[in-house]
């Protein structure tokens, strides 16, 4: 169990959306999970266009799927994030929402405006075009809201071998977060000028968004939760950042090609190794600093200068 169970919250901080169908178009929109990179692989495997299955920058929205803007009711204290996935990924929206609201305008400057974040099965309409579960977790940066079928954690273990901790879970939460940093900042249209391969700025924006979750890891189970209450995370321990190292390593491009039975072929990657995205997360996480997790500049994305 990772959040202090004494730990309480608003539940409609997230809301539940899907249902329906329909496929993606609209703006584009950006992935942290398998389930996105499945696409893409298949896609470069059977000679299709993986813009027109994640996204472009033109196209129509649909009507399908529209979110209900509901709250998720029974999801109030730390037990219950630490008994229930739906509540786990309340709770650690909440405790991102501390983390970053306490270190983006000491750090950068700029102060940090919380995304929205809607859970969802099977379908959901989202600014960037109507998507479907198969893509998996992902930011959109039109509506600035993070989407999240939490079904895609069990794919991670039984498909990918991911650790089925709960750190391994509010770990794809950061991520997506982390792209939201991003969008704050400026810097999350640079994938889009360059969105392929081993050195692209797709995989240095993919790798920086797995820096911006180790950042929030450092200072989640030491910051203040809201009016000054517990953090919202008891002490992590070797294990709990194993989870989350465990979930970043089977997301990499590689582990993916392999699992598709692809030879790896890292000019068709996106989002990074699975060796780069465990050392950019652990970046953050040893530093939790903001200017640690330049990816843009890294001369070597195998070597991050925090961890030489």
């Amino acid at each position: 169990m990772t959040f202090n169970e004494g730990a309480r919250m608003d539940s409609g901080r997230v809301s539940v959306g899907g249902g329906g169908g329909g496929g993606l178009g609209g703006k584009f929109a950006m992935g942290g999970g398998a389930g996105g990179l499945i696409v893409l692989v298949l896609a470069l495997l059977l000679g299709g266009d993986p813009g027109s299955l994640l996204g472009g920058l033109s196209g129509t929205t649909d009507s399908a799927g529209q979110n209900s803007g509901a709250g998720l009711a029974g999801c109030e204290t730390g037990a219950d994030a630490n008994r229930d996935v739906n509540c786990r990924v309340v709770f650690t929206a909440g405790s991102l929402d501390s983390v970053w609201e306490q270190e983006l305008a000491k750090q950068t400057g700029t102060a940090y405006v919380p995304p929205e974040v809607v859970l969802f099965s099977g379908s959901v309409n989202t600014g960037c075009g109507n998507a479907t579960s198969d893509v998996g977790p992902f930011y959109c940066p039109a509506d600035s809201t993070a989407y999240f079928d939490t079904s895609f954690f069990q794919l991670l273990v039984d498909r990918f071998g991911s650790s089925g901790g709960p750190l391994a879970q509010e770990y794809v939460v950061a991520h997506e977060f982390g792209h939201h940093i991003q969008n704050q900042l400026g810097d999350i249209g640079r994938a889009q000028a360059d969105p392929r391969g081993a050195d692209s700025a797709a995989v240095r924006t993919e790798l920086q968004a797995d820096c911006y979750a180790g950042v929030w890891a450092h200072y989640a189970d030491t910051l203040p939760g809201p009016d000054g209450g517990p953090p919202f995370l008891n002490t992590l321990t070797d294990t709990d950042i194993d989870d989350a190292l465990s979930a970043a390593s089977s997301v990499g491009d590689d582990r993916i090609q392999q699992s598709a039975g692809a030879r790896v072929n890292p000019e068709g990657w996106t989002h990074g190794s699975s060796e780069q995205r465990q050392k950019w997360f652990a970046t953050g996480y040893r530093t939790g600093q903001v200017q640690a997790c330049d990816t843009y500049s890294a001369r070597d994305l195998n070597n991050p200068p925090a961890l030489r």
